[in-house]
């Protein structure tokens, strides 16, 4: 990335330098400078966001759950410094720090706070949303494939939000009905 950038950077620096370079010095292009006016300064940037714009769109496109699936709602509940993920809405059916999620299958995290605005972010899910005290915002996640995925509260908070930190476990089929029943 380094590199694209020093070299789209070098040439906007020259397109600049053409611009405000003294009437009748150097070489004369006519319709050569128009080429690179036209080309390089309006073409290609027009191209390279183009394309930005695509890949943005289809990983966008990625994050997006399927619709028709059957939702499952969980609940996460932030504070200083642990998370509380709810099953089931049963209170008593939690765990501290590590959510289970089945894979393949769109989840519904309501999010809240029981002090201070937290953040829920699984960077390989979804995007961040933050835990308000007193309000609960409805986050949708679904993982592709079964694995471990991290989360972190990007949300300054107080002294140690840094290590706030969680984990999403998504489980294949047989193992999140393991999981539901209490067996694992």
């Amino acid at each position: 990335m380094l590199i694209a950038f020093g070299a789209i950077f070098a040439l906007v620096m020259m397109l600049l330098a053409l611009a405000f370079r003294p009437a009748g010095t150097g070489p004369t292009w006519a319709a050569g400078e128009k080429l690179w006016i036209i080309g390089l300064g309006l073409v290609f940037p027009a191209l390279i966001l183009l394309c930005l714009l695509a890949y943005g769109l289809w990983i966008g496109e990625r994050l997006v759950p399927r619709s028709g699936a059957e939702v499952m709602r969980i609940e996460a509940e932030a504070r200083k410094w642990s998370w509380r993920f709810s099953y089931d809405h049963d209170a008593r059916r939690s765990t501290e720090n590590v959510l289970h999620i089945p894979a393949g299958r769109p989840v519904d995290i309501a999010i809240t706070t029981a002090d201070v605005i937290h953040s829920f972010w699984v960077p390989r899910l979804a995007g961040k949303l933050d835990a308000i005290p007193g309000h609960v915002n409805v986050l949708r996640i679904e993982a592709d494939a079964p694995g471990t995925y991290a989360g972190v509260s990007a949300e300054f908070s107080g002294r140690g939000y840094d290590n706030h930190r969680f984990s999403v476990i998504a489980h294949e089929a047989e193992d999140w009905q393991r999981f539901l029943e209490g067996e694992q």
